[in-house]
Protein backbone atom coordinates (compact mmCIF):
# COMPACT_ATOMS: atom_id res chain seq x y z
CA UNK A 1 0.00 0.00 0.00
CA UNK A 2 1.12 3.51 -0.94
CA UNK A 3 -0.03 6.71 0.51
CA UNK A 4 -0.01 9.55 -1.46
CA UNK A 5 -1.00 12.98 -0.60
CA UNK A 6 -2.82 15.36 -4.07
CA UNK A 7 -2.74 18.90 -3.88
CA UNK A 8 -4.49 20.68 -6.27
CA UNK A 9 -4.72 25.08 -6.27
CA UNK A 10 -6.53 26.64 -8.96
CA UNK A 11 -6.23 30.31 -8.73
CA UNK A 12 -8.09 33.15 -10.62
CA UNK A 13 -6.77 36.81 -10.18
CA UNK A 14 -9.69 39.90 -11.62
CA UNK A 15 -8.45 43.43 -12.23
CA UNK A 16 -11.38 44.84 -10.51
CA UNK A 17 -13.97 43.12 -8.50
CA UNK A 18 -16.42 40.79 -10.21
CA UNK A 19 -19.34 38.52 -9.24
CA UNK A 20 -18.66 35.19 -8.70
CA UNK A 21 -21.47 32.62 -10.21
CA UNK A 22 -21.72 28.37 -9.05
CA UNK A 23 -18.97 26.62 -9.05
CA UNK A 24 -18.71 22.89 -9.65
CA UNK A 25 -15.66 20.84 -8.31
CA UNK A 26 -14.84 17.21 -9.61
CA UNK A 27 -11.53 16.92 -7.06
CA UNK A 28 -11.94 13.97 -4.47
CA UNK A 29 -11.02 10.67 -6.27
CA UNK A 30 -13.52 7.82 -6.92
CA UNK A 31 -12.73 5.47 -3.91
CA UNK A 32 -12.83 1.81 -5.31
CA UNK A 33 -11.26 -1.72 -4.26
CA UNK A 34 -7.94 -0.38 -4.14
CA UNK A 35 -8.16 3.54 -3.90
CA UNK A 36 -9.91 4.72 -0.48
CA UNK A 37 -9.71 8.22 0.82
CA UNK A 38 -8.19 8.79 4.16
CA UNK A 39 -8.80 12.50 4.68
CA UNK A 40 -10.09 15.65 2.20
CA UNK A 41 -10.41 19.47 3.01
CA UNK A 42 -10.98 21.90 0.70
CA UNK A 43 -10.00 26.04 1.34
CA UNK A 44 -11.60 28.16 -0.75
CA UNK A 45 -12.00 32.44 -1.03
CA UNK A 46 -13.63 34.34 -0.96
CA UNK A 47 -16.36 33.79 1.19
CA UNK A 48 -18.73 30.65 0.05
CA UNK A 49 -21.43 28.05 0.90
CA UNK A 50 -20.35 24.28 0.14
CA UNK A 51 -23.04 21.66 -0.66
CA UNK A 52 -21.67 17.97 -1.95
CA UNK A 53 -23.45 15.28 -4.02
CA UNK A 54 -23.55 12.24 -5.65
CA UNK A 55 -24.18 12.89 -9.70
CA UNK A 56 -25.96 10.10 -12.02
CA UNK A 57 -22.45 8.41 -12.42
CA UNK A 58 -21.58 8.35 -8.59
CA UNK A 59 -18.63 11.13 -9.01
CA UNK A 60 -18.32 13.26 -6.08
CA UNK A 61 -19.27 16.59 -6.21
CA UNK A 62 -18.77 19.80 -4.50
CA UNK A 63 -21.11 22.63 -5.66
CA UNK A 64 -20.27 26.33 -4.42
CA UNK A 65 -21.74 29.25 -3.97
CA UNK A 66 -20.34 32.60 -3.37
CA UNK A 67 -20.86 35.39 -1.49
CA UNK A 68 -20.26 39.30 -2.83
CA UNK A 69 -18.08 40.28 -4.90
CA UNK A 70 -14.20 39.26 -5.12
CA UNK A 71 -11.19 40.46 -7.10
CA UNK A 72 -9.78 37.11 -6.74
CA UNK A 73 -10.69 32.86 -6.39
CA UNK A 74 -8.68 30.45 -4.81
CA UNK A 75 -9.96 26.87 -4.24
CA UNK A 76 -7.56 24.69 -2.54
CA UNK A 77 -8.00 20.83 -2.46
CA UNK A 78 -5.59 18.62 -0.49
CA UNK A 79 -6.30 14.49 -0.09
CA UNK A 80 -4.94 11.66 1.63
CA UNK A 81 -5.29 8.45 -0.18
CA UNK A 82 -3.98 4.64 0.52
CA UNK A 83 -3.49 3.31 -2.76
CA UNK A 84 -3.16 -0.41 -3.31
CA UNK A 85 -1.03 -2.53 -5.51
CA UNK A 86 -3.27 -3.37 -8.17
CA UNK A 87 -1.70 -5.74 -11.41
CA UNK A 88 -4.09 -4.11 -14.18
CA UNK A 89 -3.24 -7.79 -16.25
CA UNK A 90 -5.21 -9.56 -13.43
CA UNK A 91 -8.71 -10.29 -15.04
CA UNK A 92 -10.51 -12.50 -17.39
CA UNK A 93 -13.17 -11.60 -20.05
CA UNK A 94 -16.31 -13.77 -20.14
CA UNK A 95 -15.95 -16.22 -23.54
CA UNK A 96 -18.43 -14.71 -25.21
CA UNK A 97 -16.46 -11.49 -25.16
CA UNK A 98 -12.92 -13.01 -25.92
CA UNK A 99 -12.43 -12.23 -29.56
CA UNK A 100 -13.95 -9.01 -31.40
CA UNK A 101 -16.90 -8.31 -32.58
CA UNK A 102 -19.16 -9.05 -30.06
CA UNK A 103 -22.47 -8.27 -28.87
CA UNK A 104 -22.95 -7.57 -25.04
CA UNK A 105 -25.33 -9.77 -23.24
CA UNK A 106 -28.66 -8.27 -22.95
CA UNK A 107 -28.77 -6.94 -19.32
CA UNK A 108 -25.62 -5.43 -19.41
CA UNK A 109 -26.42 -3.88 -22.92
CA UNK A 110 -29.16 -1.58 -21.92
CA UNK A 111 -26.75 -0.28 -18.96
CA UNK A 112 -24.34 0.27 -21.41
CA UNK A 113 -26.63 1.75 -23.85
CA UNK A 114 -25.37 5.71 -23.60
CA UNK A 115 -21.57 4.59 -23.80
CA UNK A 116 -21.83 3.27 -26.91
CA UNK A 117 -23.27 6.10 -28.57
CA UNK A 118 -20.84 8.40 -30.24
CA UNK A 119 -20.49 11.54 -29.21
CA UNK A 120 -19.13 13.17 -32.36
CA UNK A 121 -21.65 11.33 -34.92
CA UNK A 122 -19.87 13.68 -37.51
CA UNK A 123 -16.52 12.65 -37.39
CA UNK A 124 -17.67 8.47 -38.03
CA UNK A 125 -16.28 8.78 -41.18
CA UNK A 126 -12.87 10.30 -39.94
CA UNK A 127 -12.56 7.75 -37.40
CA UNK A 128 -13.70 4.63 -39.24
CA UNK A 129 -10.78 5.65 -41.86
CA UNK A 130 -8.07 5.84 -39.33
CA UNK A 131 -9.10 2.54 -38.32
CA UNK A 132 -9.34 0.87 -41.62
CA UNK A 133 -5.91 2.11 -42.49
CA UNK A 134 -4.48 1.06 -39.36
CA UNK A 135 -5.66 -2.72 -40.01
CA UNK A 136 -7.47 -2.35 -36.46
CA UNK A 137 -11.30 -3.11 -37.92
CA UNK A 138 -10.37 -6.79 -38.67
CA UNK A 139 -11.74 -9.67 -36.40
CA UNK A 140 -9.13 -10.51 -33.48
CA UNK A 141 -8.64 -11.14 -29.85
CA UNK A 142 -10.39 -7.91 -27.72
CA UNK A 143 -7.75 -7.22 -25.35
CA UNK A 144 -5.14 -7.29 -28.26
CA UNK A 145 -7.39 -4.88 -30.22
CA UNK A 146 -7.87 -2.27 -27.57
CA UNK A 147 -4.09 -2.49 -26.54
CA UNK A 148 -3.09 -2.08 -30.78
CA UNK A 149 -5.18 1.18 -30.32
CA UNK A 150 -3.94 2.23 -27.46
CA UNK A 151 -0.15 1.69 -28.19
CA UNK A 152 -1.34 3.66 -31.72
CA UNK A 153 -2.27 6.82 -30.61
CA UNK A 154 0.61 7.03 -28.21
CA UNK A 155 2.87 6.31 -31.13
CA UNK A 156 1.38 8.01 -34.08
CA UNK A 157 0.50 11.73 -32.30
CA UNK A 158 2.36 14.55 -31.45
CA UNK A 159 1.21 15.43 -27.64
CA UNK A 160 0.56 19.15 -27.41
CA UNK A 161 -0.11 20.71 -23.89
CA UNK A 162 -2.83 22.81 -24.72
CA UNK A 163 -4.12 25.34 -21.25
CA UNK A 164 -7.48 25.93 -23.50
CA UNK A 165 -10.68 24.94 -22.02
CA UNK A 166 -12.24 22.09 -24.15
CA UNK A 167 -11.51 19.10 -25.85
CA UNK A 168 -10.66 18.91 -29.57
CA UNK A 169 -12.88 16.62 -31.86
CA UNK A 170 -11.24 13.11 -33.00
CA UNK A 171 -11.31 14.42 -36.75
CA UNK A 172 -9.72 17.70 -35.62
CA UNK A 173 -7.03 15.56 -33.86
CA UNK A 174 -6.38 13.08 -37.22
CA UNK A 175 -6.26 16.32 -39.04
CA UNK A 176 -3.56 17.95 -36.78
CA UNK A 177 -1.94 14.60 -35.66
CA UNK A 178 -1.27 16.20 -32.34
CA UNK A 179 -3.35 16.99 -29.26
CA UNK A 180 -3.13 16.42 -25.21
CA UNK A 181 -4.32 14.16 -23.10
CA UNK A 182 -7.95 14.73 -23.42
CA UNK A 183 -7.61 14.86 -27.27
CA UNK A 184 -6.41 11.57 -27.44
CA UNK A 185 -9.09 10.07 -24.77
CA UNK A 186 -11.91 11.53 -26.78
CA UNK A 187 -10.13 9.79 -30.03
CA UNK A 188 -9.64 6.62 -27.98
CA UNK A 189 -13.40 6.53 -26.63
CA UNK A 190 -14.82 7.35 -30.23
CA UNK A 191 -12.84 4.35 -31.84
CA UNK A 192 -13.98 2.21 -29.07
CA UNK A 193 -17.62 2.88 -29.73
CA UNK A 194 -17.42 2.97 -33.58
CA UNK A 195 -16.02 -0.64 -33.06
CA UNK A 196 -19.00 -1.59 -30.67
CA UNK A 197 -17.16 -1.04 -27.40
CA UNK A 198 -18.60 0.79 -24.36
CA UNK A 199 -16.39 3.50 -22.73
CA UNK A 200 -15.84 6.57 -20.82
CA UNK A 201 -14.00 9.44 -20.39
CA UNK A 202 -11.78 9.43 -17.27
CA UNK A 203 -10.26 12.78 -15.41
CA UNK A 204 -8.40 12.34 -12.71
CA UNK A 205 -4.46 12.50 -11.69
CA UNK A 206 -0.91 11.22 -12.63
CA UNK A 207 1.41 10.04 -10.20
CA UNK A 208 4.76 9.86 -11.56
CA UNK A 209 7.72 10.14 -9.00
CA UNK A 210 8.55 11.85 -6.60
CA UNK A 211 11.96 12.78 -7.45
CA UNK A 212 10.35 14.28 -10.56
CA UNK A 213 9.55 18.45 -10.54
CA UNK A 214 6.24 19.35 -10.14
CA UNK A 215 5.65 15.48 -9.45
CA UNK A 216 1.66 15.16 -10.29
CA UNK A 217 -0.67 16.73 -13.19
CA UNK A 218 -4.05 16.24 -14.28
CA UNK A 219 -4.57 13.77 -16.71
CA UNK A 220 -7.43 12.16 -18.98
CA UNK A 221 -8.00 8.28 -20.17
CA UNK A 222 -10.31 6.39 -20.93
CA UNK A 223 -12.53 2.96 -19.39
CA UNK A 224 -13.78 0.34 -21.64
CA UNK A 225 -16.25 -2.46 -20.49
CA UNK A 226 -15.62 -5.66 -21.07
CA UNK A 227 -17.80 -8.77 -19.70
CA UNK A 228 -16.00 -10.62 -16.87
CA UNK A 229 -13.39 -7.74 -16.03
CA UNK A 230 -15.61 -4.52 -16.05
CA UNK A 231 -14.09 -1.16 -16.70
CA UNK A 232 -10.54 -1.47 -17.68
CA UNK A 233 -8.65 2.29 -18.59
CA UNK A 234 -6.33 2.76 -21.05
CA UNK A 235 -4.08 5.33 -21.65
CA UNK A 236 -3.34 6.56 -24.77
CA UNK A 237 -0.97 9.47 -24.37
CA UNK A 238 1.50 6.86 -22.88
CA UNK A 239 -0.21 3.49 -24.28
CA UNK A 240 0.07 1.62 -21.44
CA UNK A 241 -3.11 0.01 -19.61
CA UNK A 242 -4.17 1.82 -16.45
CA UNK A 243 -1.87 0.91 -13.39
CA UNK A 244 -1.76 2.30 -9.61
CA UNK A 245 -0.10 5.58 -10.98
CA UNK A 246 -3.38 7.09 -12.54
CA UNK A 247 -6.10 8.25 -10.20
CA UNK A 248 -9.77 8.56 -10.82
CA UNK A 249 -11.76 12.23 -9.74
CA UNK A 250 -14.92 11.64 -12.76
CA UNK A 251 -16.05 9.22 -15.51
CA UNK A 252 -18.43 10.76 -18.19
CA UNK A 253 -20.38 9.93 -20.95
CA UNK A 254 -18.88 13.18 -22.78
CA UNK A 255 -15.43 14.53 -22.54
CA UNK A 256 -16.20 17.78 -22.11
CA UNK A 257 -19.06 16.81 -19.05
CA UNK A 258 -15.65 16.55 -16.40
CA UNK A 259 -13.35 19.44 -15.99
CA UNK A 260 -11.64 19.37 -12.36
CA UNK A 261 -13.17 23.14 -11.88
CA UNK A 262 -15.94 24.62 -13.46
CA UNK A 263 -17.87 27.85 -13.04
CA UNK A 264 -18.46 31.54 -14.66
CA UNK A 265 -18.42 35.28 -13.09
CA UNK A 266 -20.35 38.43 -13.64
CA UNK A 267 -17.62 41.53 -14.13
CA UNK A 268 -16.51 43.87 -16.77
CA UNK A 269 -16.41 43.50 -20.62
CA UNK A 270 -13.08 42.67 -21.69
CA UNK A 271 -12.46 40.28 -18.18
CA UNK A 272 -10.27 37.55 -19.35
CA UNK A 273 -8.64 36.45 -16.10
CA UNK A 274 -5.48 33.41 -16.71
CA UNK A 275 -5.74 30.69 -14.01
CA UNK A 276 -3.11 29.42 -12.44
CA UNK A 277 -3.40 25.45 -11.52
CA UNK A 278 -0.63 23.78 -9.11
CA UNK A 279 -0.61 20.01 -8.78
CA UNK A 280 1.28 18.01 -6.70
CA UNK A 281 0.50 14.42 -5.40
CA UNK A 282 3.54 12.61 -3.69
CA UNK A 283 3.95 9.76 -1.41
CA UNK A 284 3.65 10.20 2.49
CA UNK A 285 4.91 7.51 5.37
CA UNK A 286 2.80 4.33 5.98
Amino acid sequence: MRRLNISHVTEYLFSEPVTLLPHRLLLRPRESHNVRIESSTLDIFPGHTLQWKRDVLDNSVALVGFFGMADRLRIASNVVIQHYEDNPFDFLVDDYAVSHPFDYAEAERAELAAFLRAVYPDDREAVRGWLDGAGLSRPQETFSLLDQVNRRIAGQFSYQMRETPGVQSPALTLALNSGSCRDFAALFMEACRHLGLASRFVSGYLFTSDFDTGNGSTHAWVEVYLPGAGWKGFDPTSGEVVGNRHIATAVARHPESVPPVAGSFIGPGGSHPMPNVTVRVGTLAT
